[in-house]
C-alpha cells in the first residue's frame, strides 16, 4: 500500500453529454506528480450505474466515447502510480430504476438513500437478489481486462432489508420478518456471502489483489467484518459530518487489528460529491500528518469534473501536503502504536442492557477519546479480543457491563496487576445490582438527584477545588473498604414545576450524598457517566477528575508533555529500526457555519517539553525529517528533549540500543 494516495470519485450523469472529452495523459501525469500522488483509485462504475470503458457485463456511459479507464491507468502506470479501481457496488441507479424490486426496502416499504424516486439521489440495491451476479460479472470483466493494483467496492456493509427477496427467504427459512431479531442473521448472512463471493471472483481472475469493502466506518468489536477486507481505509472527513475527533478514535482501534490501513479524508470543504469546494492547504497538511501520526497511510478524495480534465488548484493543494508526508515515510513504516492506556470500546461491548432498555445512545467513546487526546494521554481504542495485558490502566466507559467472558479476562487481568478505571453503570453486573469488580465500594442504586455536585478531595489540574456540577445521572454507592478521592453533594431537591430554583437546576445544599471517587487496588470507580458528558457539554472538571485518576493510577507514566490541549500527541516505535518516533500536532479546528470543524491558521508553538519512558538504552535524538540533532537528557530511564518549534506537525526520532 502507497503512503499518498487519491481516491478520484467521477459519479456522473447520464443528462451529461459528452464527458472526459479534455482528458488529457499529459495533463493526468502532471497533475498526479504536481499532487505528489503515488496511488490514484480511479472509476469502472459509479453510483449512477455507468462503466467507463467498454463493457459487456455492463453499460459505458452515453456521454463517453472511449476507454478513459484504461487511459487513466495507462497513464498512471507509466509515471509509477498505482492504480486501484473502484466499483459502486451498494449503488447502482440505471439498475435501481429498471428494477426496483431489487432495491433494499425498510418496514415501510420506503427505499434508502432516498425513499422513493421523487426526490433526487440514490436508491441502495440488496445483495440478496440476481443484482449479486450482475454485479460479480462486472468484477470479473474489470479485473480481467485492466491491470489494477487493488479494488475498491462501495457502499456496502450489513444492511436491514425488507426487500421481497429477503422476506421470502425469511419465510422459506421459518423466520418471523416480523421480528428484526430473527432477521439479522440473515442479513449478516447476505453480506458475507456478499463479501465471500467477491473474493472468489478476485482470486479466480488476480490472485491477492488488495480489496476493500467501504460502508463508511469500521464497526469497533467486528474483527470478522475487517478480515473480510486485505486492508482498511478510514473514511473520515472532518468537515463532512465526521469531526475531528472521528479519525483518531477509529485508527486507534484499527493500529491493534495488524492490518494496513490508510486514513481517508477529502480535498473538499464539505464532504464527498461538492465540486468547486477547497480546504485550506493548512487543513490537508494536518489531516496528513494526523494519519501518519496514528500508524496510518494517507488517501486524498477528490472528484473528477465531467470533461475530464484534472482541476490544478486541487492537486496544488494536495501536493502541499503530500510532498510533507513523501519526506516523513522512512519513520512511519512498519510501526506499532505505544500505549499506556486502552479503551474498551463501548461500540464493541454494547450499552449495558438496563441502560439499552431506555433507549439511549452514549457517545461515551468519543468522550474518552478526546479526554485522553487532550490530556497528553498515550492510548489505544480496544474490543474484548484484544491482549489486555499490553495496558497499565484499562477504560470501561460509563455503560459496558461486566460478565461472562469478559469478566473472566477483566480478573485475569486485575490478577497480573492491571488497573482499571470505570465509569457510571460499568463494573455492574447485567441486572444493575452489584459491582462484579470490587472497586472498594458497595452500590445502593441509581442516584435520586439529577444533576447533583461533585467535590474532588485534591486539586483538579488547573481548577481549585471547589463543589463541581455533574449533570449525568450516577451511581448511589457507599464505602466499603476503598478510600474516597471525592465526594457526592446534594443539591436541595429536583428541579420540577412546583420545586426549581434560578434558570437551570437547583443549587449545591452541601448535603453529603457519600461518596462519587472511590480507590482501591484493582483501581479506580467514578460514580457519574463522565465521558458521555464530556462529549455532550465538555466541562473542564470531568477532563481533570479522568486524567487525575489515570495519573494516580500510573505515577511513571510514559510520556509527559507541555503540549497545549489542542494538540495531539503519539508515540509510534519502529522496531526493525530501533527506534521510538513521537509525534507532536497542533491545529485549532473551529467551526464554520452550522456544523462544519474547518483549520485555517496554524500558530506555531515553541519550546514544547516532553520527556519519554523507556527501558532502551538511548543513543540519540533527532528531529525528522530535517534530522537535526536535539540536545537531550537521559536519566533513570527517562529521556527529556525540548521541542523548539512545533509548526504543524513535528517528529522526534529516539534512537535505542536493544
Amino acid at each position: 500500500m502507497r503512503f499518498r494516495q487519491v481516491h478520484l470519485d467521477f459519479h456522473t450523469s447520464e443528462a451529461i453529454t459528452p464527458i472526459g472529452e479534455k482528458f488529457d495523459k499529459g495533463q493526468f501525469q502532471e497533475m498526479l506528480q504536481l499532487g505528489s500522488v503515488d496511488s490514484i483509485t480511479v472509476f469502472s462504475k459509479c453510483h449512477h450505474g455507468w462503466a467507463y470503458h467498454p463493457s459487456e457485463a455492463n453499460e459505458i456511459h452515453p456521454g463517453l466515447s472511449f476507454d478513459l479507464l484504461g487511459a487513466q491507468i495507462e497513464a498512471a502506470h507509466e509515471i509509477g502510480v498505482k492504480t486501484p479501481v473502484y466499483l459502486s457496488a451498494g449503488l447502482d441507479e440505471k439498475l435501481a430504476i429498471r428494477h426496483p424490486e431489487w432495491l433494499i426496502r425498510d418496514r415501510e416499504d420506503a427505499t434508502n438513500w432516498v425513499k422513493g424516486f421523487m426526490d433526487p439521489g440514490y436508491h441502495v440495491i440488496c445483495f440478496n437478489t440476481p443484482y449479486l451476479d450482475i454485479l460479480l460479472s462486472q468484477i470479473a470483466e474489470t479485473l480481467s481486462r485492466y491491470d489494477a493494483d487493488g479494488l475498491f467496492l462501495d457502499i456496502v456493509g450489513v444492511k436491514s432489508c425488507y426487500c421481497h427477496s429477503c422476506v421470502a427467504t425469511a419465510r422459506r427459512e421459518g423466520i418471523d420478518p416480523r421480528n428484526a431479531e430473527d432477521m439479522q442473521p440473515l442479513w449478516e448472512r447476505t453480506y458475507a456471502n456478499y463479501t465471500a463471493k467477491v473474493k472468489e471472483t478476485v482470486e479466480s481472475v488476480k490472485p491477492g489483489l488488495p480489496i476493500f469493502h467501504n460502508g463508511g466506518h469500521i464497526k469497533r468489536g467486528r474483527r470478522d467484518l475487517a478480515w473480510m477486507n486485505t486492508h482498511l481505509e478510514l473514511e473520515s472527513l472532518p468537515t463532512g459530518g465526521w469531526g475531528y475527533d472521528h479519525f483518531p478514535l477509529s485508527a486507534r482501534y484499527a493500529q491493534t487489528l495488524g492490518m494496513e490501513f490508510l486514513g481517508m479524508t477529502g480535498k473538499f470543504h464539505t464532504t464527498w460529491g461538492e465540486f468547486g469546494g477547497y480546504k485550506h492547504p493548512n487543513a490537508l497538511r494536518y489531516e496528513a500528518a494526523l494519519s501518519i501520526a496514528n500508524g496510518a497511510k494517507c488517501s486524498i478524495g477528490d472528484q473528477l469534473p465531467p470533461n475530464g480534465q484534472m482541476d490544478k488548484a486541487t492537486y496544488a493543494l494536495i501536493g502541499a501536503a503530500y510532498r510533507e508526508v513523501e519526506s516523513k515515510e522512512a519513520w512511519c513504516t512498519g510501526t506499532t502504536n505505544v500505549a499506556d492506556v486502552a479503551i474498551l470500546s463501548l461500540e464493541a461491548t454494547g450499552v449495558h442492557p438496563k441502560v439499552k432498555e431506555e433507549g439511549v445512545k452514549s457517545e461515551s467513546d468519543v468522550g474518552a477519546i478526546r479526554m485522553l487526546l487532550e490530556g497528553n494521554i498515550l492510548f489505544d481504542v480496544i474490543d474484548s479480543e484484544q491482549d489486555f495485558s499490553a495496558y497499565r490502566v484499562l477504560i470501561l466507559p460509563d455503560y459496558v457491563a461486566v460478565e461472562g467472558s469478559l469478566q473472566e479476562k477483566l480478573e485475569a487481568y486485575l490478577e497480573q496487576g492491571g488497573k482499571l478505571l470505570a465509569t457510571g453503570w460499568s463494573g455492574l453486573d447485567a441486572e444493575a445490582e452489584s459491582f462484579v469488580i470490587d472497586f472498594g465500594a458497595r452500590l445502593i442504586g441509581r442516584n435520586p438527584y439529577r444533576p447533583d455536585y461533585c467535590r474532588p478531595l485534591f486539586k483538579p489540574g488547573s481548577l481549585e477545588k471547589a463543589a463541581f456540577i455533574f449533570y449525568s445521572q450516577g451511581q448511589k454507592i457507599e464505602l466499603q473498604g476503598g478510600t474516597e478521592l471525592g465526594r457526592r453533594e446534594d443539591p436541595y431537591f429536583n428541579r420540577d414545576v412546583y420545586t426549581f430554583c434560578s434558570h437551570q437546576h437547583t443549587p449545591n445544599s452541601e448535603t453529603y450524598g457519600g461518596p462519587g471517587i472511590v480507590k482501591n487496588e484493582n483501581g479506580i470507580y467514578i460514580a457519574w457517566n463522565v465521558f458521555d458528558e464530556y462529549a455532550e457539554k465538555g466541562s473542564l472538571i470531568l477532563k481533570e477528575t479522568v486524567v487525575h485518576a489515570l495519573k494516580q493510577l500510573i505515577p511513571d507514566i510514559t510520556l509527559d508533555t507541555t503540549l497545549p490541549a489542542q494538540g495531539v500527541v503519539t508515540l509510534q516505535e519502529q522496531k526493525a529500526e530501533k527506534r521510538l518516533v513521537n509525534h507532536l500536532l497542533y491545529a485549532t479546528p473551529i467551526r464554520r457555519g452550522k456544523s462544519i470543524e474547518v483549520i485555517e491558521d496554524i500558530i506555531p508553538l515553541h519550546n514544547v517539553e516532553v520527556s519519554v519512558r523507556t527501558d532502551a538504552d538511548v543513543k540519540g535524538v533527532y528531529l525528522a525529517p530535517q534530522l537535526t540533532p536535539l540536545p537531550y537528557h537521559f536519566d533513570n530511564g527517562v529521556v527529556s528533549y525540548t521541542v523548539p518549534e512545533l509548526d504543524c506537525h513535528q517528529m522526534v526520532v529516539i534512537d535505542y540500543n536493544e
